[in-house]
């Protein structure tokens, strides 16, 4: 099945229900928001939630590289659910055998407390999922949201949240090969988001630099404007491009050192974008009213969430450090990918 449908499909679906008023509504009252309900039933009808399970399982059975547009879409379009995290997490618990609950799953470390419960302190977008699927140390375990403790964290979906020890041990526990790390996963879905979420702000921009006159002609005539337009346009590919190599491979399982690669170019992209995107906007930029602080919040947080480019510029570094060969092999084990454009 041609992996273009699912992202047409994704743009179609956004682009009608997920507008500004949807994604404002939704980081205001969380999963209990109407609109999130609405929202996730047409995502669902979509089959977009189930891309990734093999097709005896209701599924597409579609690898990670496949939906690489949908997670774009998602970027593209400020989408305040985790559909990304859902596909990803529905594929593991199939694979474990285990079922896989209704609603939005949501990817989180979590770590043991001196109880005997859990806790996760960060889980990007508990707001409004329905489950969580967390890893704590070599432990995989979906915890319904539902009773849950919750707290806030800085951006509107995301929550930290709790489980008591009767709730951890009525949890079911999710068979995930131990080689598997939950950051590299979140990792390699939040970078086609963000490559997404970049793209949508050069072109606003760039549409409003057209748009806006000053001194009688548009500000995208005036040559700071176009320096800070074209900087933003090589970030804006070159992100796009190491995403498609982090979500690279077959299966649903990434390779760590290309995603190191995707999500340490693209937090680089994000910051960047985001400064010059309010640079040229303004004032205006800084609005709650105006929609482009939906996507520079989110490149904001998803550029520091599953590690900062730091974070994953040691692992490179690292991985060629213990590299025996020349340096030119790890590049060719990087970029070497047929699925790649």
């Amino acid at each position: 099945m041609d992996n273009d449908l699912f992202a047409d499909a994704a743009r179609q679906v956004l682009a009608d229900q997920c507008t500004g008023a949807v994604v404002r509504a939704i980081e205001a009252g969380g999963r209990a928001a109407p609109e999130a309900a609405a929202l996730w039933a047409q995502l669902e009808a979509t089959g977009l939630a189930d891309a990734l399970l093999p097709e005896s399982q209701g599924g597409a059975g579609l690898a990670l590289s496949q939906v690489f547009g949908v997670l774009e879409q998602c970027g593209a379009h400020a989408l305040p659910l985790p559909l990304g995290e859902t596909m990803v997490a529905r594929a593991l618990l199939a694979a474990a055998g285990v079922d896989r609950p209704a609603g939005g799953i949501a990817l989180a470390r979590g770590e043991r407390t001196a109880d005997g419960g859990l806790r996760c302190a960060l889980v990007r977008g508990g707001r409004v999922a329905h489950a969580v699927l967390a890893q704590a140390g070599g432990a995989w375990h979906l915890l319904g949201v539902a009773g849950a403790q919750e707290a806030p964290q800085a951006l509107a979906l995301d929550a930290a949240l709790a489980w008591t020890p009767a709730q951890l041990q009525a949890a079911p526990a999710v068979a995930v090969d131990a080689a598997l790390d939950l950051r590299t996963l979140q990792a390699a879905v939040l970078a086609p988001q963000m490559a997404g979420a970049a793209m949508h702000v050069f072109q606003r921009t760039l549409q409003y630099a057209n748009e806006r006159q000053q001194f009688g002609r548009p500000i995208g005539k005036f040559q700071a404007i176009q320096h800070q337009l074209a900087v933003m346009s090589e970030h804006v590919s070159a992100a796009r491009m190491a995403a498609q190599l982090g979500c690279s491979g077959a299966g649903v399982r990434p390779d760590r050192l290309r995603v190191a690669t995707a999500k340490a170019r693209c937090s680089e992209a994000a910051l960047a974008v985001a400064e010059f995107a309010h640079a040229i906007h303004g004032a205006i930029g800084f609005t709650a009213e105006y929609d482009l602080q939906l996507f520079t919040r989110r490149l904001h947080a998803w550029r520091q969430a599953a590690g900062s480019e730091s974070y994953w510029h040691d692992v490179a570094g690292q991985a060629l450090l213990e590299h025996q060969g020349l340096t030119l092999d790890v590049v060719r084990r990087i970029t070497d990918v047929e699925s790649v454009l």
